[in-house]
């Protein structure tokens, strides 16, 4: 073995305890990316797959009723490819053992199996029989969260009349990978199915012979989207055809692709945070070491060995400490990332989820950490290696010592020996104390974000769940009811309180710019369903224009008083102006209010409405639920507990998990900052507590001027780490910014509480292992050093 690389080994085992802690530092930052990339390429790679192989169509669009007739003169559209007509009616469902009502969307398919568009992959049974009008097929994630076998029967109002429907199959949709009603904001599988059911029979049903309600299109490569859609829309017009929509806006694919895009952003945002501490970490070990090392390094230049040699020697040990943390990281993250994607089962539904962590993630993932390392270190490395020998040989030349603040101040008779020692290391050495206060800074930033994302969870839910969505029950009609269905809403069973809305599609147009969304309207004094602006105060809805939420109002780029342009989407499609009245503060969704009186007198149709917000006497609710199961008109209902549930179950869970990972690794880098400063410190003044040792300060006293350093210096990161983790949650609140949801900027007290007292202990027990090793200092060989 050469003579450096003896060296390189003494050093290593010299340093095990800040290379340990280093390396862990290092595994984390690699942990995270691995895991997120590889769950990222995962879901990335089924879903391409998946929409290939069961022909996932490119256009969507529903109307009222059509002929059949019509499909042909579709087809002729420039651009489509293939055209698949369809009937789909949402309907109210009785399931077995399940007292709310559930919701189930019909659609049909041929009576024979063939290929199609949105094609079907059957996990369990088999395809329905041409004259068994009562077969269907259920969404498999429907069947298991109800517990439904095959040939078990679940009631349904079809076309306002009773009827069995009996499973022969489960199966799974390129169309529903997400499935989740337009108006939810997390997937309720227990209360939301999709069924499949023969073409004949639900025509039959619904007076939908040799008609459609829906279509769906191919497209060809060559095809212009915007100019189908166009086409598409004038040919449904006369047939009450609602705008036609691509892929993209799709409700499945949109919250399967935001999930996918959030993965992405993670897989960036985190490890960068924890390589470019260790790469920190590494350039201050990196050039205390070389401080401490200047005679070696002299007397290497000395006996003939060059810069490119002692520059080597020193990267190999940046590189040795990296390779290994990077090769336990990269177990981690399989490991890891194979849970994360199996975890993604449980909302996204694919017929094979693979999992899929190539050779050319692992060797990114090495590559990265190794250049942020390397990086880290080469200010230390080429300080090292521009040192002639002869100045080497030399100790550092001492600072200008002169007396310290505290004593020009005249205070030094507050402070015993011990305090003033410390008081001048600190002020004679402003850059070394920076640097340690930065890195413990950094390590109290990371636990905040670790710990805020579940701050932001329970924020969403306290302010959409409690403050804003306040009624007890949504009921939801399936087509817009005259006036008189506001009594009759008022006088279901349990019923205390009904506010009415009107639901309307539109798309919202402003200058250049538009969003298709619903333009919702409800009672001006509403007490179930409130406005909120960033205070957290109430908005009363004005008498005329609108509200439109403020991420929505800057999608637009509109302000308040400038006038919109909102195109009906159903109806007889009237185009309205109305001006934007003001811009209110939701954090899930992107959605427009008007007073439900003036949306009538927009739409010029009377009193009507779409549905009702629900104050309900819990010990009414299960005559409630049997009435609604029984009510053709209602298409769904939705219960404002079981929504908490389900959020907290999908999204609280999902973020739990990955807060609690995180947190973990966030304590480790919290410990190995802390430990690290700790350590460094007593490397750089060993002989310096030694010389106080042997002129009689006892080991208690230079434990004291130490730690005592150590622990101002920490008690003065952790406000600067505060303010850190201000700025890294602010880049994260602009990163997770999306149509679905917005994370507010809100930390709870406990997770200030958490940094610092996680920091604090870390401190504590360093500063143990420390003591301990003061405990056992060799006099004798440390004062052999050479001055």
């Amino acid at each position: 073995m050469r003579a450096l690389d003896q060296k390189l080994v003494r050093d290593l085992l010299h340093m095990r305890g800040q290379v340990l802690a280093i390396l862990l530092i290092v595994a984390c930052g690699i942990t995270a990316m691995v895991t997120m990339m590889s769950a990222y390429d995962s879901l990335k790679l089924s879903q391409s797959a998946y929409y290939a192989e069961y022909r996932f169509a490119d256009v969507f669009a529903s109307l009222k009723r059509a002929p059949e007739s019509l499909a042909p003169r579709l087809a002729e559209i420039p651009g489509v490819g293939q055209v698949q007509t369809r009937v789909v009616v949402d309907v109210t469902l009785d399931v077995p053992d399940l007292d709310v009502p559930a919701t189930g969307r019909i659609i049909s398919i041929p009576t024979t199996p063939q290929p199609m568009l949105n094609d079907l992959f059957i996990r369990e049974g088999r395809y329905i029989e041409p004259n068994r009008r009562d077969e269907v097929l259920v969404s498999e994630a429907f069947a298991a969260a109800n517990n439904l076998a095959l040939g078990d029967t679940i009631g349904a109002v079809i076309n306002g009349r009773w009827e069995e429907l009996r499973i022969v199959g489960t199966a799974l949709s390129p169309e529903y990978v997400y499935a989740i009603r337009p108006t939810d904001i997390v997937p309720d599988d227990r209360r939301f199915g999709i069924i499949w059911m023969g073409r004949e029979a639900l025509a039959a049903a619904f007076d939908m012979e040799g008609a459609f309600n829906d279509v769906a299109l191919s497209l060809s490569r060559e095809a212009n989207l915007p100019e189908v859609l166009f086409q598409l829309d004038q040919q449904l017009e006369r047939y009450g055809g609602l705008v036609a929509y691509g892929q993209e806006d799709q409700v499945s694919n949109f919250f399967l692709t935001q999930e996918i895009a959030s993965l992405q952003v993670t897989a960036v945002f985190m490890p960068t945070i924890f390589l470019g501490i260790a790469a920190f970490l590494l350039n201050i070990v990196l050039s205390r070491i070389i401080s401490t090392q200047r005679d070696q390094i002299a007397v290497l230049k000395a006996f003939g060995y060059s810069n490119w040699d002692v520059g080597t020697h020193y990267f190999k040990l940046v590189l040795l400490i990296t390779l290994v943390g990077g090769a336990i990281g990269t177990g981690m993250g399989l490991w890891f990332g194979a849970g994360i994607t199996q975890y993604y089962t449980n909302f996204f539904h694919f017929p094979v989820l693979r999992y899929e962590a190539g050779t050319g993630l692992i060797v990114t993932a090495i590559a990265f950490s190794s250049g942020a390392a390397l990086l880290g270190a080469f200010s230390s490395v080429r300080r090292a290696v521009s040192l002639p020998p002869a100045e080497a040989m030399r100790p550092e030349a001492p600072p200008q010592f002169r007396p310290t603040l505290v004593e020009r101040w005249g205070l030094q008779r507050f402070f015993s020996a011990s305090g003033r020692i410390i008081l001048r290391n600190l002020e004679r050495k402003p850059i070394q104390g920076s640097l340690s206060i930065i890195g413990i800074a950094l390590a109290v930033a990371i636990l905040m974000v670790g710990r805020y994302m579940g701050d932001a969870i329970y924020y969403i839910m306290d302010v959409q769940f409690r403050q804003a969505q306040r009624e007890d029950v949504t009921l939801v009609f399936n087509e817009p009811r005259p006036a008189r269905a506001r009594y009759a809403i008022a006088h279901l069973p349990g019923v205390m309180q009904a506010e009415p809305f009107r639901s309307v599609a539109a798309r919202l147009r402003y200058e250049h710019r538009t969003h298709r969304t619903g333009l919702t309207g409800l009672e001006p004094e509403s007490d179930l369903r409130h406005l909120l602006d960033q205070q957290l105060c109430t908005i009363s809805l004005p008498p005329d224009g609108v509200l439109l939420t403020r991420t929505l109002g800057n999608m637009l780029g509109v302000e308040p008083g400038d006038s919109l342009t909102v195109e009906v989407l159903e109806g007889t499609r009237p185009t309205l102006t109305v001006e934007v009245m003001g811009l209110v503060d939701e954090l899930i969704g992107v959605s427009a209010y008007m007073d439900i009186h003036a949306l009538n007198r927009l739409m010029q149709e009377g009193q009507t409405i779409s549905g009702a917000y629900l104050a309900v006497d819990s010990l009414a609710i299960n005559e409630l639920y049997d009435e609604v199961k029984q009510t053709p008109a209602i298409a769904g209902i939705a219960i404002r507990q079981t929504t908490i549930d389900q959020f907290e179950e999908t999204i609280g869970t999902s973020l739990g998990v990955f807060t609690t990972v995180l947190v973990i690794f966030a304590c480790i880098i919290a410990f190995g900052v802390v430990y690290n400063a700790s350590r460094i410190a007593l490397s750089e003044r060993g002989r310096e507590l030694a010389t106080l040792r042997i002129i009689g300060f006892s080991r208690a006293e230079i434990a004291v001027i130490l730690l005592g350093e150590q622990a101002i210096l920490t008690l003065l990161a952790i406000p600067v780490g505060i303010g850190v983790g201000w700025g890294l949650i602010t880049a994260l609140v602009v990163a997770y910014d999306s149509e679905l949801y917005r994370f507010p900027f809100f930390v709870d007290r406990t997770t200030y509480m958490f940094a610092t007292g996680v920091v604090l202990v870390a401190a504590l027990i360093s500063g143990w292992m420390i003591r301990r090793q003061l405990n056992h200092l060799d006099l004798i060989a440390v004062l052999k050093t050479r001055e």
